[in-house]
């Protein structure tokens, strides 16, 4: 069973439609009461970092949340903003994120992007994952091109190097995955990536 964490922001449908045709039960958590006995979470995320956590916090979960994947060491994967939030902090707001891998979210910009200042943001588009950790349950069955789709203007970057799992070249070289224990994150849409989108997906479902 997996619970897709819907506080308002995500496309939650696509990501249970996909889980359908993978014949994987899901459900939606909008509630405390919905987190219970929950054994694989998503947390979906699209717009601003601090919207994001601003109304994941008013939703009431925020504290069950950190008991499932601290506590009980429940898988969790993060998926674009939904992986953003679990650094500490981001440039693009005020509010402290989740803190559930230690680092910062940066804006493609300046020093970031090398010389390149005129760099088209946000990022959007087709671009390929650099996989670092090949043996990554997450990764099996992905295609040779490794595309996916991607829609973002700011990145991950974590204070331990061994908390990436895949890079992607946007003028910089960024955490495109990253790992610690039972958390995982992805800054592309899987939901969007077609064939190597469900592979994840379904590898996530099978923690």
């Amino acid at each position: 069973m997996i619970t897709i964490i819907d506080y308002g922001l995500g496309n939650i449908n696509a990501f249970a439609n996909l889980y359908k045709k993978l014949d994987v039960d899901v459900k939606f958590a909008k509630t405390v009461n919905d987190l219970v006995n929950a054994t694989k979470i998503i947390l979906p995320g699209v717009g601003a970092f601090d919207h994001a956590m601003k109304t994941l916090n008013s939703s009431g979960m925020r504290e069950k949340l950190d008991e499932l994947v601290l506590e009980k060491q429940c898988p969790v994967i993060g998926i674009c903003v939904g992986m953003q939030m679990m650094a500490n902090s981001s440039e693009e707001g005020d509010f402290g994120g989740l803190g559930w891998i230690p680092g910062k979210v940066k804006k493609f910009t300046g020093s970031s992007v090398s010389s390149e200042t005129d760099l088209p943001l946000p990022h959007m588009g087709w671009n390929s994952l650099n996989i670092i950790e090949e043996d990554s349950e997450l990764f099996q069955g992905l295609d040779d091109s490794k595309q996916f789709y991607f829609l973002h203007s700011y990145y991950f970057q974590p204070d331990n190097d061994n908390h990436v799992l895949a890079t992607s070249n946007y003028a910089c070289q960024y955490a495109s995955v990253i790992n610690r224990d039972n958390v995982f994150g992805i800054q592309c849409h899987p939901e969007k990536s077609h064939h190597n989108g469900v592979a994840i997906l379904k590898n996530f479902a099978s923690f």
